[in-house]
């Protein structure tokens, strides 16, 4: 699943370009071919093909021409962090979202499952539902002959595997978004040295010799830091949604040890 995601992910984000370029080549030669002869000055279809050149411009050929800009030795780390950073986020995101459990249907299908078949009904209702509160019931089920206190131990101990594997490959989010703009920095700095041997070898201070390296160096620095947002944005969101799950655990797992407890006192 992973290895898919990322796929799209890398195809998507080093195609579009591609695709981008090749459309508007396209809409120019069809332009081309239907555009009327007409008998006009030599300067004006001039300066309106310039003013179609400049509308067409979208935004993945002004990216395109950053990235060209910001030197691809510097800039190509930083793009396979946006590329590996996402492919985990999105890969986290459709896991978490899988793992969400309607927390009171099952409760009350387990309920009725105990009334009417025991334990054993209500093992089969959680081994046939999916999500980690799923997977908590039918371990704190599994432990109902050795008492309540075995169930709540068995509870809380698997808790805490579920929750493991709920935040397994948050690092990896969370190690591109600092590891991307530490690569613009080093752009920045990289550029800046390029300035001033530029500046030390020619003896003068001449604008025309340190602009490349200075725009070297802020275009790393922006690209890093965009990166860096737009992980932690994912990154955020998928805290967010273990928060959630981790809650909805603890509070579906207090209410079953009640149905367990009231089970076990009326005998049925």
């Amino acid at each position: 699943m992973r290895k898919l995601i990322a796929l799209f992910m890398l195809a998507g984000i080093l195609f579009a370009p591609v695709f981008a370029n090749a459309q508007e080549a396209e809409d120019t030669v069809a332009q081309e071919e239907t555009a009327p002869v007409a008998v006009e000055p030599a300067a004006s279809p001039t300066i309106v093909d310039d003013e179609i050149v400049e509308e067409e411009l979208s935004f993945h050929q002004v990216v395109k021409e950053k990235f060209i800009e910001g030197d691809p030795l510097y800039m190509t780390p930083v793009l396979i962090c946006l590329i590996l950073g996402l492919a985990v986020a999105l890969e986290r995101i459709i896991t978490l979202n899988l793992s969400t459990t309607n927390t009171k249907k099952l409760l009350i299908k387990v309920e009725d499952a105990l009334e009417s078949g025991g334990v054993e009904a209500a093992k089969d209702v959680t081994k046939n539902t999916k999500g980690p509160v799923a997977s908590i019931f039918t371990q704190g089920l599994m432990r109902y002959s050795e008492g309540i206190e075995m169930v709540e131990k068995s509870i809380i101990s698997y808790g805490s595997v579920e929750m493991g594997r709920l935040e397994k490959g948050l690092i990896w989010i969370s190690l591109f978004i600092s590891l991307a703009p530490m690569l613009g920095f080093m752009g920045t700095v990289i550029g800046m040295i390029g300035a001033f041997d530029s500046i030390e070898a020619a003896g003068d201070i001449s604008p025309s010799l340190v602009a490349g390296g200075i725009k070297i160096a802020l275009l790393t620095t922006v690209a890093g830091l965009i990166v860096a947002i737009i992980l932690q944005l994912f990154y955020n969101y998928c805290v967010a949604k273990i928060d959630s799950l981790v809650n909805d655990m603890e509070d579906a797992s207090i209410t079953l040890v009640d149905i367990l407890v009231k089970h076990k006192l009326t005998g049925k």
